[in-house]
C-alpha cells in the first residue's frame, strides 16, 4: 500500500475517533427505547398467568360431568386429553378457553341443550388431540 493510502486511512481513523468522542453518550444510545428488566419480568408473569388461566378454563370445561360422560361414551381417555392441554400453544389455548367459556355461558343461559354441549365437547377434544398429534 502506498504512503498516501496509509496517510488517508490514518486521517480518516483519527477523524472518526474524534467524532465518536465528541458526540454525547445520550445521543448514541437512546435509553428511553430500552425495555427494563422489570418490565420484561412483569410481561412474562402476565403471560404465564394468562396461560395458566386458559389451561384452567379448558380443564374445568372438560372436567364437567357432561364432558366426562361424553368422552366416556366416545371411548376417549379423559386423562390423556387433560394431560395434553399444556402442550397447546398460547394461541390455541386462548381460542379453546374462549370457546369453552362461550359454550358454558350459552348452556347456562339455556341457548344450548345437553346434546349441543356434548358435540362442542367432542369438537374441543378432537381439536386438542389433532394439535397434540401434529406437533
Amino acid at each position: 500500500m502506498s504512503f498516501v493510502g496509509k496517510e488517508w486511512i490514518r486521517r480518516f481513523a483519527v477523524g472518526a475517533l474524534a467524532i465518536v468522542i465528541t458526540i454525547p453518550a445520550g445521543l448514541m444510545a437512546q435509553s428511553d427505547h430500552v425495555v427494563s428488566p422489570a418490565d420484561l419480568q412483569r410481561q412474562a408473569a402476565a403471560l404465564t398467568q394468562t396461560r395458566q388461566q386458559n389451561i384452567g378454563k379448558v380443564r374445568s370445561f372438560l372436567s364437567s360431568p357432561t364432558a366426562e360422560q361424553t368422552m366416556q361414551k366416545a371411548h376417549i381417555d379423559s386423562g390423556q386429553v387433560k394431560a395434553a392441554i399444556p402442550n397447546l400453544s398460547d394461541d390455541e389455548l386462548a381460542q379453546l378457553a374462549a370457546r369453552a367459556d362461550k359454550a358454558q355461558r350459552d348452556f347456562a343461559a339455556g341457548y344450548l341443550n345437553t346434546r349441543d354441549i356434548a358435540l362442542i365437547i367432542l369438537g374441543v377434544v378432537v381439536i386438542i388431540l389433532i394439535i397434540v398429534i401434529a406437533s
